[in-house]
């Protein structure tokens, strides 16, 4: 079977909703399958209803065997009892069933007996059993005694049935919404599009095609990185400037889960609320705001908004940084000094450099992944099947180690040689880009441009991309032939962080490409990405306009991937301060008499708070400048505007 979890599974769905080909998909794999066929042969002159059975019929693989239970329908319970542990039945549907039951040459016949039957015989199966029946409950109460007996019948069948089943699901136009989680162990929550998917929620039971992910038994994972609590650096003081600041202790390695997901194309993600962020945006248009509003920052609102399910977002308080180290050798790394990238993320995890810094005055916590390096894009992969696989679900495990932890954005960086290369492989491959025109020049350590490092970068990609002129263009395929590790990884995180609802932050190169190869995958998953700045970067402004992500802000700033998110983030929480805290204005019901005292909204983040220091008498002033302790009292002389209490 494609999903563990669940032995007896109700699949529910409108007419043309697509429930029969969701069930179907779920038994795709299974070695034999049973096909139990409910429905009465009908009309011989009714085309129309022959030619959907025999649609119905040309779906199922020569694999399958039928059986027809239309001629007694408590053969279904007897079926269903026989079944072994080996078997996998679907019944289909349930619909078709209740009309036979009702049929007068059934009657008299005690109807309610029948579906308890039924009820108990799917609690008793030992085998894997999808029952599919029409959801008419939400239509309007049919006219005609015999339409009312038929609705009222399905729904008291569709109820006993979804109680003794261990998991329920509602498809509608496509989509399925899991109603009732299997019964089995949680180890990684992969959220539906509705009902379960907050984190910490059961886990949900996946499809394999159009669904969240399935599962792989047997794999083997890798521990996750330990997590580092940058501590924010003392004020200045007249010491040398080679004084390094004291930086806390890493804390614990949290646990590591083990999810063994099978990532794969035409995953179904959650998506952020459509209306919250709209209504936080339209919110703002009534707040007692002195000038014109927050500009363009009104932007941020409606995507915390969207993300938190609200229209007054709180500012994210526990941040975390995954900074990403992972190669690629051959041309892509034209121009880079050789073992600089390890330097940087040696410098993060000692808590030194910009990003940690950066990291270290907004709270946040830092993360440093070791990526699987990347060979050559020109002579051949850059990774193999497996080890894209692998680095996809070390990525989505990192993700939900964060979410388990209460953490509320994530931001992606990367420090790895190479990432500008293969990201304009990627961008090319999945966009149609010239590489050229996404390749930034390349700057030596000394400032000046290394044209003939940018042509050979130019060269590993043009070759790596004849090379694969007639490989597949799927998002596994680009992973493996032209990304490398760190994109892979990135992308896994990008799926893993949406399937847990958990907003991303990005900024630099491979944050993007991750962005582009995840369309395939899930598509939800650019709509839980914000960008603070493109950078100045072509690739970066190139795939944010294709993924439909417009830069918050242009500052051009090139600290490093990752550096630019965490220095616009207190810009950010600001803008998500004021709308959660301002009040309404009092031309429209705003109370003008309002004079609460400024409470900081929850969760303010762990950045500095203010203390109204306590007044007192100031001390006549010294000969020349004196330095204050941080723990003394701060004496403020009386002035115009300020009287002394």
């Amino acid at each position: 079977m494609s999903v563990d979890g669940w032995n007896t599974l109700l699949v529910l769905g409108g007419i043309r909703s697509g429930k029969s080909e969701f069930a179907e998909s779920l038994v795709a794999d299974a070695p034999t399958v049973r096909y139990v066929a409910t429905a009465p042969a009908g009309d011989p002159e009714d085309t129309e209803w022959a030619a959907r059975l025999a649609t119905h019929r040309a779906r199922r693989p020569g694999s399958w065997t039928t059986e027809e239970t239309a001629d007694d329908p408590r053969r279904l319970a007897d079926v269903l009892a026989a079944a072994g542990s080996n078997d996998t039945l679907l019944v289909d549907d349930l619909g078709g069933w209740v009309t036979v039951l009702l049929d007068p040459a059934h009657q008299p016949a005690d109807d309610t007996a029948t579906v308890e039957e039924l009820a108990a015989a799917i609690r008793a199966s030992a085998a894997r059993v999808v029952l599919v029946s029409p959801e008419v409950g939400l239509s309007l109460v049919p006219t005609t005694p015999l339409g009312r007996a038929f609705t009222d019948a399905l729904g008291a069948t569709n109820r006993a049935v979804a109680d003794a089943c261990d998991a329920v699901v509602l498809v509608v136009a496509g989509q399925p919404s899991w109603l009732k989680p299997a019964a089995a162990p949680r180890t990684a929550a992969v959220p539906a599009q509705a009902g379960p998917g907050q984190a910490g929620a059961p886990e949900q039971p996946a499809p394999t095609n159009g669904g969240a992910p399935a599962r792989a038994t047997g794999a083997p994972e890798t521990a996750l990185p330990e997590v580092f609590t940058p501590a924010a650096a003392p004020a200045p003081t007249p010491a040398p400037a080679e004084q390094s600041a004291t930086w806390a202790a890493p804390t614990m390695a949290l646990p590591m889960v083990a999810t063994g997901l099978v990532i794969q194309p035409g995953m179904e993600l959650p998506m952020p609320d459509d209306y919250a962020g709209p209504q936080a945006v339209d919110r703002l248009t009534t707040l007692d705001v002195p000038g014109a509003g927050l500009g363009v920052l009104e932007r941020v609102v409606g995507f915390a908004g969207a993300t938190q399910g609200t229209p007054t977002p709180a500012p994210w308080g526990s941040v975390r940084v995954l900074l990403l180290h992972g190669d690629h050798a051959g041309g892509a790394a034209a121009g880079t000094v050789p073992g600089e990238s390890a330097r940087r993320a040696r410098q993060a995890r000692a808590g030194r450099g910009s990003l940690a810094r950066l990291a270290a005055e907004s709270g946040a916590e830092l993360q440093v992944v070791e990526a699987p390096s990347s060979a050559p894009m020109e002579d051949g992969p850059a990774l193999t099947a497996d080890e894209v696989d692998s680095a996809l679900r070390y990525g989505w495990r990192l993700a939900e180690q964060a979410a388990d932890a209460g953490v509320q954005l994530l931001v992606l960086a990367a420090c790895g040689a190479g990432t500008e290369a293969a990201t304009a492989a990627v961008l090319a491959a999945t966009a149609g880009a010239e590489p050229p025109a996404v390749l930034g020049r390349v700057v030596t350590e000394a400032g000046e441009i290394d044209d003939a490092a940018w042509m050979a970068r130019c060269a590993a990609v043009r070759d790596a991309l004849h090379r694969t002129r007639r490989s597949p263009r799927d998002a596994k395929d680009v992973l493996a032939e032209l990304g490398g590790g760190d994109i892979a990884v990135a992308t896994g995180v990008l799926l893993g962080a949406t399937a847990r609802r958990l907003p991303v932050l990005l900024d630099g190169p491979v944050g993007v490409a991750a962005g582009m190869v995840s369309r395939d995958l899930a598509g939800q998953a650019r709509h839980w990405c914000l960008l603070p700045d493109h950078g100045g970067q072509p690739a970066v402004r190139l795939a944010a306009d294709v993924l439909g992500l417009t830069p918050m802000l242009d500052l051009r700033l090139d600290l490093g991937e990752g550096a630019t998110a965490l220095a616009t983030l207190p810009l950010l929480r600001s803008a998500l301060a004021l709308a959660a805290t301002l009040p309404v204005h009092p031309s429209l019901g705003g109370d003008p008499e309002d004079e609460e005292e400024f409470v900081e909204p929850e969760p303010a983040g762990p950045g500095p708070t203010t203390v109204e220091p306590e007044f007192a008498e100031p001390e006549p002033a010294g000969p020349g400048p004196t330095t204050v302790e941080p723990d003394e009292r701060v004496a403020v002389p009386d002035s115009p505007g300020r009287r002394a209490d």
